[in-house]
């Protein structure tokens, strides 16, 4: 088997259509199996792959499908425990491969002198064909707190967030980096075999660092790789549970910062984030009160206290 391409999927049943459609074209002539993880969606996402892609004709697309969310993370590592390629291909459900990604990927990772690459990031464009940021150095304690969306929103054009986003190198060169975003992320087998899968204590979020990191401590090459292109629609998933996505986004921040830095680095990190969501509480309170798009308020102040509420923990 060439490659398994990995798909966690919840409730984006028309997107996850559309990334099997462009994965079993770009991907023709090649052994493939698609491994998607239905994490209990409402939306009928069973029965499409079932009526779209039927059986046999479609033999090589698996279905898992879990009574509960179990998360991104955990849903990534069923798929891994039942795949077959030599080549692992995590793909995000609000994805699509771009004309030529598959043999590019390939042959990249197929060269001679590529045969430390471990993981390679393709380029992600957005849905309108915009440049999609997905190349990153690995943060430093002071990124925790920068990184945060208000802090940016104070401090755009900071020098920690411009060294981590890696703007100061061509979007167009392959290049070695630290991370990659993991929405399209092309592994080899045998990092997978030596690391292990993703971090479970990651409910999403966070992982693809995670794992990532743990391949280049074991000697592996990150690389991105932009003569291979996917088309992301980010977040689509997320976005129908802004709370939780906050929740997830920065607990999962939290749990990497203890792990990498420290245990009081992570706590420092976690009462600062709550810290943020209390002044962005009380700053939609007062535009509230002033009768500024009050039911925009209203609804971000409720995801707000359900992320307070939570503790990030």
């Amino acid at each position: 088997m060439d490659i398994s391409f990995l798909i966690v999927s919840w409730n984006v049943r028309e997107l996850l259509q559309r990334a099997v459609e462009s994965i079993l074209k770009d991907a023709s002539g090649y052994e493939i199996e698609i491994i998607v993880v239905d994490n209990a969606s409402s939306d009928g996402t069973r029965a499409m792959l079932e009526t779209v892609f039927p059986k046999p004709t479609f033999s090589n697309i698996q279905l898992i499908v879990n009574a509960e969310n179990r998360g991104f993370t955990r849903g990534n590592n069923q798929a891994l425990a039942v795949a077959t390629g030599r080549y692992l291909f995590f793909l995000n459900p609000d994805t699509e491969l771009l004309p030529g990604a598959t043999r590019a990927l390939l042959e990249f990772m197929d060269a001679p002198e590529n045969a430390r690459v471990g993981i390679v990031g393709p380029q992600l464009l957005y849905s309108d064909g915009s440049l999609q940021s997905s190349r990153r150095r690995f943060p430093t304690f002071s990124t925790a707190f920068l990184e945060h969306h208000q802090m940016q929103k104070w401090f755009p054009l900071n020098y920690v967030l411009e060294k981590i986003y890696m703007r100061d190198t061509p979007d167009d060169k392959t290049q070695d980096v630290d991370w990659i975003v993991g929405a399209a992320m092309f592994a080899r087998r045998a990092v997978y075999e030596q690391i292990g899968g993703l971090d479970e204590r990651f409910f999403m979020y966070s992982e693809e660092l995670d794992w990532c990191q743990r391949a280049k401590a074991a000697g592996w090459r990150v690389v991105y790789f932009p003569c291979a292109r996917v088309m992301h629609h980010e977040g689509k998933s997320a976005e129908q549970v802004l709370a939780l996505r906050d929740i997830y986004f920065h607990s999962s921040k939290v749990r990497y910062y203890k792990k990498y830095f420290g245990e009081w680095q992570g706590e420092l990190l976690r009462y600062f984030s709550l810290t943020m969501f209390a002044y962005q509480t009380l700053e939609e309170g007062v535009k509230y009160i002033l009768g500024h798009k009050r039911a925009l308020r209203a609804s971000r102040i409720k995801a707000y206290r359900q992320v307070m509420a939570s503790g990030l923990k």
